[in-house]
């Protein structure tokens, strides 16, 4: 069986799949890997590198694409025409696809991986339970996303955010409030503690009171009413009138802060407005909001993504991809949890087998022999017809 790693041709995307260290955890008898020349490049590793390891580079992706039985990517493939290159169009029948697939939202790509009778699992669906830890990617770039988020926040605010004191006197620390305790969030606000910040945490479940506390970061709690995240481990629609009282909430804490870093998403909606055009005009001149939900629309009215905008005083950065930003890092930690998947995927004589008895195969698992089979995705484009 042949594995094969493209190149991400997203403009943006500075990821690699996988990385040579994780090579030797993918060995095994009758599995050739196969990666396309510059893979790695952005994360400055090397074809020679890949080589050594063990892979095949080929330099044609035309080629890589057309022998996969499986391939891997960071990003969805292509699959249009006047694109750089039509990946979906390169892969055969039958052949299997493990990317991020966004297939909540991107139901024209799952309905052409169905009629294209493509295999695909898509690593933004593997449920977060505690055997898929090492496989969550999500978790993983959410960590790097909210690193950067307050590095960002830190960069862009006319202030420090330590006390210091000096000779013209005492400098009071920054106020930051970072809006979902997920993780994204619990990494803003470490980093922002340890930037010597006073941060507050908004979030609807109580279960991560301990955990904001723990950081040394005050916990304001959001009374939800009902569940706030569904069976998978996703955060789940609570609603307009919730997140209307949301907004009322925080609005007085948004006026507090000199920093704001917003990381409420739900999978397959829209993210949930938060910060309102009002609760902007109540912020103090100079202070910053992050929004990490610009991808999904924004928890900020004012919002536009991947842009950096100005309005009331304050300014406002919506960036959309923030790990590929730290590629080297972002690939290593990428590529861990992927290699950590494909172990469910591989059976020990290197070829594929598609258990829908477990869960993260089932959780992942988007389309199979020509039919959309993920109960997800079924009611989000429509009932299991053969497209």
């Amino acid at each position: 069986m042949i594995l094969s790693v493209a190149r991400e041709v997203k403009a943006g995307e500075h990821r690699a799949a996988i990385v040579p260290k994780s090579l030797p955890r993918l060995a095994r008898p009758g599995l050739q890997v196969h990666v396309e020349s510059q893979l790695g490049l952005h994360a400055h590793l090397t074809d020679e590198a890949y080589a050594e390891a063990g892979a095949t580079v080929v330099d044609d992706a035309q080629t890589l694409l057309s022998q996969a039985d499986l391939l891997v990517k960071v990003q969805k493939p292509t699959c249009r025409d006047d694109a750089e290159r039509n990946e979906l169009a390169m892969l055969q029948p039958g052949a299997a696809l493990v990317a991020q697939l966004d297939p909540l939202n991107d139901h024209d790509l799952v309905r052409a991986l169905a009629e294209a009778k493509i295999t695909s699992l898509s690593l933004d669906r593997i449920p977060r339970i505690a055997r898929a830890q090492s496989m969550d990617v999500l978790s993983s770039m959410a960590t790097l996303a909210g690193y950067k988020a307050t590095v960002m926040a830190a960069d862009e605010l006319g202030k420090i955010f330590a006390m210091m004191m000096t000779a013209a006197g005492t400098i009071a620390p920054a106020r930051v409030l970072v809006i979902g305790a997920g993780v994204a969030g619990l990494q803003a606000i470490a980093t922002a503690r340890r930037l010597g910040a006073v941060v507050k945490a908004i979030d609807t479940r109580p279960a991560v009171a301990e955990q904001v506390a723990s950081l040394g970061a005050q916990f304001v709690a959001l009374e939800a009413g009902h569940e706030a995240q569904d069976a998978g481990g996703y955060a789940a629609d609570l609603g307009a009138d919730f997140y209307r009282r949301e907004q009322e909430t925080i609005a007085p804490h948004a006026a507090e802060a000199d920093v704001v870093i917003t990381t409420a998403l739900i999978p397959g909606r829209r993210a949930p407005v938060l910060l309102s055009d009002e609760t902007v005009r109540r912020m103090k001149g100079g202070s910053v909001i992050v929004d990490l939900a610009a991808a999904a629309g924004g928890n900020c009215e004012l919002s536009r993504p991947d842009e950096r905008t100005e309005a009331h005083g304050v300014t406002i950065l919506a960036p959309l991809n923030l790990p590929s930003q730290m590629p080297a890092l972002a690939s290593q930690m990428f590529s861990r949890n992927v290699a950590a998947f494909l172990g469910e995927l591989l059976t020990d004589d290197g070829q594929l087998r598609i258990d829908t008895e477990s869960e993260i195969v089932r959780s992942a698992l988007i389309t199979h022999e020509g039919m959309v089979v993920n109960r997800a995705v079924l009611d989000s484009v429509g009932r299991g017809q053969r497209p």
